[in-house]
């Protein structure tokens, strides 16, 4: 399961890059109760959204060009040259060169099929995570899941596991070091219809205080759709979409539910539990800053 002791191939940090900051950490304060806090002045906008105290994930501002607002999922490594080495001969490409960012270093990626994804090696991370209103699993969705769990499988040293499921195979990730259903983080999954195309991220589970609705059928106040589903503990995909200025909108919905869990994950065979990540189907630079510490 996902935890804070890191080790290579773990999702160590969660990022969203938008045009609007104020927006994004009003709208995730709305759905998640997150409290945001500025690196400070010199981190150029980067901050951290905050349960109790703890950081769940982080928010800056894009930083190129017409680019539209994204989530990345960034994966520990000890080194990042040799990981950008096993990318390439992967057949994967370096999108952001190694780079140092603060007392580590980081980079992005883009895999053979076209998910992206990023590397960071630092001592910094998520301080919460596989709890409520916090990141319980990673997911890929891919046009080519067994050459992606190859591809993964030389980079990080992922291990998977084949569960059944209606309709499909998934593939359950764990780390290469361990008990493999212990070490489990996530899952590939075949691409369905719908828009963009191969994507890795993340999926939070949101809680609902007192077991009831948030959110009737329909847009909420904060601008999100919830759909369906019963209340209490709830698993969510975000799928933030672009506006040419400001990020007002999101998705929080239930996607249909398999009928059984993979080893380690969460309880994907409950109503709302998605196997959707979020969707990044445009190009962004990371918005990492130097400096930036919890």
């Amino acid at each position: 399961m996902l935890g804070t002791d890191f080790r290579t191939g773990s999702p160590v940090w969660l990022d969203l890059g938008s045009p609007d900051t104020d927006a994004s950490a009003a709208f995730y304060g709305a759905v998640f109760g997150w409290q945001f806090a500025s690196a400070g002045p010199e981190a150029g906008g980067y901050g951290f959204f905050l349960k109790d105290g703890r950081t769940v994930a982080a928010l800056g501002h894009l930083t190129e060009p017409g680019a539209a607002p994204a989530w990345m999922t960034y994966f520990h490594t000890d080194d990042i040259q040799a990981t950008a080495r096993a990318v390439v001969a992967g057949g994967g490409t370096v999108r952001v060169e190694p780079m140092s960012v603060g007392e580590g270093s980081m980079a992005q990626f883009t895999d053979p099929q076209g998910a992206r994804f990023a590397v960071l090696r630092s001592p910094m991370g998520l301080q919460r995570t596989s709890e409520d209103d916090a990141l319980v699993w990673v997911e890929l969705h891919t046009t080519d899941p067994d050459a992606a769990v190859r591809f993964y499988g030389g980079v990080f040293g992922w291990r998977s596991a084949d569960m059944t499921a209606p309709g499909m195979t998934y593939q359950v990730l764990s780390i290469a070091d361990g008990d493999q259903q212990e070490g489990a983080f996530g899952g590939v999954a075949p691409l369905q219809g719908g828009p963009g195309g191969p994507a890795l991220g993340a999926v939070l589970r949101r809680v609902r205080p007192g077991g009831r609705r948030r959110r009737r059928a329909g847009r909420g106040r904060d601008g999100a759709h919830a759909r369906g589903g019963r209340p209490g503990r709830r698993h969510h995909r975000l799928a933030e979409r672009a506006r040419p200025v400001r990020v007002r909108r999101a998705a929080a919905e239930p996607a249909p539910g398999l009928r059984r869990p993979p080893p380690g994950g969460p309880a994907l065979g409950r109503p709302g539990c998605s196997v959707t990540p979020f969707r990044c189907p445009s190009r962004r630079s990371s918005a990492l800053r130097p400096r930036a510490a919890h």
